[in-house]
């Protein structure tokens, strides 16, 4: 269980960016990432080993968030989200920034990649997991993990260059 809190410290932030850029919602995010943690300290005598407890870890957050969205609570919060944009709140400081430097700018085009191609660049860089652990929770080899990302990550450099001109 030590090795569990260790991790904690490590990897609790990445969890919540990686809910983070699914959601775009802070308060799911939050919410995600405390569930995600929380099924890791129930469920972990049953941690085989047969991968590292990163990838296990990412396991559980891939569930939870599919399970996120099929949650009725989704269904709510996005209509929520939604009159809420219509009314569009002055943004803080932060937000501010990030728009600035142009975080907002990689995520819709992150955003605009497929499916398997947006877990991929999304476990890469919010998560910050290995091409060999991305390769266990996608079902893929490391090999074709790594040439996706590489594909994707200069489909999006191109993106961004284009957009700024």
């Amino acid at each position: 269980m030590n090795e569990l809190e260790e991790l904690y410290k490590e990897i609790q932030p990445k969890i919540y960016a990686f809910f983070y850029v699914k959601t775009f919602d802070r308060a799911s995010a939050e919410d995600l990432t405390h569930d995600v943690f929380y099924e890791a300290v129930k469920g972990f005598s049953s941690f085989s080993g047969k991968s590292t407890l990163q990838t296990w870890i990412f396991s559980i957050a891939k569930n939870l968030l599919k399970k996120h969205y099929r949650s009725k609570k989704y269904g709510e919060n996005l209509k929520d989200q939604l009159a809420a944009d219509e009314a569009i709140p002055p943004l803080s400081p932060e937000d501010l920034y990030m728009l600035k430097e142009g975080n907002e700018k990689l995520l819709q085009q992150i955003s605009r990649l497929d499916d398997l191609s947006r877990e991929i660049v999304t476990l890469r860089i919010y998560g910050e997991l290995s091409f060999q652990e991305i390769g266990e929770l996608v079902d893929k080899t490391e090999n074709y993990v790594r040439v996706n990302f590489h594909r994707s990550k200069l489909r999006l450099q191109k993106e961004m260059r284009v957009n700024d001109e």
